[in-house]
């Protein structure tokens, strides 16, 4: 999906339907603007359910001040008018109160941007603005003063979150980035010895081998392939929807019987990827036109050397991530289900997924179907997508109940002969 070919109206409603549906914002919180060419500031309506807007609703203020539209613009129009003043080349105004980034607002902290690298990449420019009265010009004064140094995302002091971009997915991508550090944050807090990266981890990521690969024009495209492709979006979209990834972050592929694999592209948005977005390798090669994922190299390595793996999922479920980011083990074995679809689950360093993917390749077994990576990501393999998604399921719930037991006592594991028994009842392999 474009945004570009979108009516200014449209787009807001479109991002305020997904804030409020992520449970970012509430009814009577929050408001979005953009600035067209014209100098005319499309916003969001005051006292109107954020869960219902239609584009009727939408507020559009011209350059002299004028208002047309069939309710009031939103009372923050003043700091919205005030980010566009002091920064030209933003065109697009976010502000919410989701739970998380208030809990740093009401702290009067920002939330660490080097927990995994897509963060610091993507939020390199954060800082807190002085507390003043909702809509008041004041406050306008204290969130454009930020803007005016160059950041593009301010925390606002015991309320929410302001964020300006070039267009309003940037802006969007942003604040669901720098959100789900904050709640991974959060979650690692509760295990303790958090590990963040320095600038040389990130500096690892950079890969261009996603960039360089050569083309290929197919042919044509197999029943089996088109099937792929459509299972692969119906829990591409379900996965956002859960939050085991975001807008950009996250990739899914599935191998084909011709030995080549269907994955995710660079880049694109993960609420509105459709079946011809995906992008086909083979012996190398890209689909031609298309940009994969970053992890292709890696996505690519694990099906060379494991026949029986069709299915490679990596995301970053926020519970489970909590892990990655600790020195704290993730062991599965909690409840029957856990232990039986996850086994023995290793974490392995941040930079083997970057230097060496075929050593990455090389860690998985029938018993060992899913690795966490220091500070970067999860990737669970299966026979099947379902597996592979039904396993990335039971892994981001079972660290979501070893987090929550962390508030009420020692967990007791299922003791050895107790694992014995579940491997002879249900022959699994080791």
């Amino acid at each position: 999906m474009n945004i570009e070919y979108m009516h200014p109206a449209d787009q807001l409603v479109m991002f305020m339907q997904r804030i409020y549906d992520k449970g970012l914002t509430t009814t009577s919180g929050g408001n979005l603007s953009i600035m067209d060419r014209d100098g005319n500031i499309w916003i969001t309506p005051a006292s109107v359910d954020k869960g219902t807007l239609t584009r009727n609703d939408i507020i559009c203020v011209k350059p002299d001040g004028s208002i047309i539209g069939n309710h009031k613009p939103s009372s923050e129009l003043p700091f919205h008018e005030s980010v566009y003043k002091m920064r030209p080349d933003i065109r697009a105004v976010l502000h919410a109160h989701p739970p998380a980034l208030v809990a740093f607002s009401i702290a009067r902290k920002i939330p660490d941007l080097d927990l995994i690298p897509t963060v610091r990449k993507t939020c390199s420019k954060v800082s807190i603005a002085k507390y003043a009265v909702p809509g008041s010009e004041e406050l306008g004064k204290n969130i454009g003063k930020e803007f005016a140094k160059g950041v593009d995302i301010v925390l606002l002091e015991n309320h929410g979150v302001c964020i300006g971009a070039a267009n309003m997915f940037s802006a969007f991508m942003m604040f669901e980035t720098l959100d789900y550090s904050a709640n991974l944050e959060i979650y690692a807090s509760k295990l303790g010895g958090i590990k963040r990266l320095s600038a040389d981890d990130i500096k690892i990521t950079e890969t261009n081998f996603h960039l360089m690969m050569d083309d290929f024009v197919p042919n044509s495209h197999t029943s089996e392939e088109l099937e792929a492709r459509r299972e692969m979006i119906k829990l591409i979209r379900r996965s956002y929807k859960q939050g085991l990834f975001t807008a950009t972050h996250g990739t899914y592929s599935v191998r084909l019987s011709d030995g080549s694999f269907i994955i995710t592209p660079f880049g694109r948005d993960r609420a509105y990827l459709e079946p011809e977005d995906l992008v086909r390798i083979k012996n190398g090669m890209k689909e031609q036109g298309k940009i994969p994922s970053r992890a292709v190299i890696a996505h690519d390595w694990i099906y060379k050397e494991n026949p029986d793996i069709n299915a490679v999922l990596l995301a970053h479920p926020p519970y489970a991530m909590a892990f990655a980011v600790t020195d704290a083990t993730f062991d599965p074995r909690t409840i029957p289900e856990s232990y039986i679809l996850l086994r023995d689950i290793e974490k392995h360093p941040f930079s083997e997924f970057y230097v060496d993917p075929k050593k990455v390749a090389d860690s998985f077994a029938p018993n060992r179907p899913a690795l966490i990576f220091q500070n970067d990501s999860v990737i669970v393999t299966g026979s099947t997508l379902l597996q592979a998604f039904d396993r990335m399921e039971v892994l981001e719930s079972t660290a979501h109940s070893i987090l929550n037991s962390t508030s009420i006592g020692k967990i007791v594991h299922i003791s050895k002969e107790e694992v014995d028994d579940l491997k002879k009842a249900f022959n699994l392999v080791d």
